[in-house]
């Protein structure tokens, strides 16, 4: 009995210290988008170029995931989670001395390649610490509270660093959290075993992170001012469709497949992935327009702005609270259909309100139609995106979710913001363009999850 409650004990306290890699990995994610102006003016980047500060991380995240949660199988979960929380927290310390833009945006990408090998294997050790039954299913509970904390509490961390510290804090503010996730690691993890090495998809992975980065890299610098040979954007954009490709004529090929054929049989998983990269598209967007608009057009402080989204953080918890209760009664697909349309609402609020001038207070609503949107929208997806795995499909299919919400969020801010704040079209209100954009793909999202067929 002694020895039961100590492994339990154990169990909680490596729990614990995996959490606060957790939460500073997705407080990464939002934690930027306040500090963005700041960055802007000492850097000398505009609104456009500050898409990358965003898109860095998420697209290398999102691409390498399950290449991450596959070395973890091959190499060890202990060591690779070693490897990849020492790369987190060295990107976060150069992250926060970077002295060029383009420094910056380097090592976004790095703690994107960080957070792809540490997060499967953090996942992969405690689902194993934990037996199967109601201790998992809390400790899964505890770890996805973690990260939608994480995230809600980036925006309001963002304001209060960045107006207190500086915006270089928001990076630095980890690296002491991250050695100590490194030394307990090391005391309260065992060594891996030894085991049988097994064929790496890594040019599947390469490919899928080098679509969507040369696609950013595309539309980025065919909006841009000049500095840069026209011919450059238009070689960008034919190699990504060329990555996209062969992305797909690698994996019908590869004896380990990054993603088995056999996944894509599945109508309606493919159906919700497609409709989650859509909505991630325009939620990401979202959080860019209100960020540029609080601190850009209304001029606040990054403290001011960041309790002004505090609406959005409150809401959005709530609506993670709920939108469970209801997938029984509306279904998956109603709540993914309800979520897109407060999405759209959010966003024609957000024109509207860039388009007339209308003061801070008039954005909360939008703030609380978009954490509706992601609160509904988003678990709705989730829950059709896994719905009939097994055993032998689980982890492909919530690695692929998870990659469709980066990568659609990515691929979103890349080309709704950078189209709608492209210079050559500033003759209309980029905030209106960037959300006329959204709207258009939000119709494709209705469009797509509308055809999703699952039982209640």
């Amino acid at each position: 009995m002694r020895s039961d409650r100590t492994s339990a004990a154990r169990s909680w306290t490596v729990l614990s210290c995996l959490a606060v890699l957790q939460f500073f990995i997705a407080v990464d994610v939002t934690v930027v988008n306040i500090a963005l102006p700041s960055i802007g003016a000492e850097l000398g980047a505009g609104p456009r170029e500050l898409t990358w500060v965003v898109v860095a991380y998420t697209i290398a995240g999102g691409g390498l995931l399950m290449l991450g949660g596959r070395l973890g199988d091959v190499f060890g979960r202990r060591r690779v989670l070693l490897v990849g929380t020492a790369v987190f927290g060295g990107a976060s310390l150069l992250a926060g001395v970077a002295n060029s833009f383009a420094v910056l945006v380097v090592t976004r990408l790095l703690q994107g390649v960080g957070e792809a090998l540490a997060l499967p294997a953090a996942m992969a050790t405690i689902v194993l610490l934990f037996p199967e039954g109601p201790r998992r299913s809390r400790a899964l509970s505890v770890w996805a509270a973690i990260a939608s904390c994480g995230l809600v509490l980036g925006f309001v961390l963002s304001g209060v660093i960045t107006e207190f510290l500086g915006w270089r804090w928001i990076f630095l503010i980890a690296v002491p959290f991250v050695v100590f996730v490194l030394v307990t690691t090391v005391i309260l993890i065992p060594a891996d075993r030894s085991r049988e090495r097994a064929p790496l998809d890594v040019l599947g992975s390469l490919l899928l992170t080098c679509a969507p980065l040369l696609f950013a890299f595309g539309v980025v610098e065919a909006g841009g001012d000049g500095g840069t040979p026209s011919w450059v954007p238009a070689v960008a954009l034919v190699g990504a469709l060329v990555a996209g490709l062969l992305f797909f004529a690698v994996e019908r090929r590869a004896t380990n497949p990054l993603i088995p054929l056999a996944f894509f049989r599945n109508r309606s998983r493919v159906l919700a992935n497609l409709a989650t990269a859509l909505l991630s598209a325009t939620l990401s967007t979202s959080f860019l327009l209100f960020t540029f608009q609080l601190q850009d057009r209304l001029g606040l402080s990054p403290l001011q702005a960041g309790l002004m989204l505090l609406p959005l953080a409150v809401s959005l918890v709530l609506a993670v609270t709920v939108v469970p209760r209801l997938l029984g009664s509306w279904g998956a697909r109603g709540c993914a259909l309800v979520g897109i349309g407060f999405a759209a609402l959010g966003m024609v609020v957000i024109g509207a309100a860039a388009h007339l001038g209308a003061p801070a207070p008039m954005l909360i609503p939008a703030m609380v139609l978009i954490a509706a949107g992601m609160g509904f929208g988003i678990v709705g997806l989730q829950y059709a995106a896994v719905t009939g795995v097994t055993d032998e499909d689980a982890g492909v299919a919530s690695g692929v979710q998870r990659a469709a919400d980066q990568l659609g969020g990515a691929t979103g801010v890349t080309v709704y913001v950078g189209v709608g704040f492209t210079p050559s079209v500033l003759g209309s209100s980029p905030y209106l363009l960037s959300c006329g954009l959204a709207l258009v793909g939000l119709l494709g999202a209705a469009a797509v999850a509308g055809r999703i067929r699952i039982g209640r």
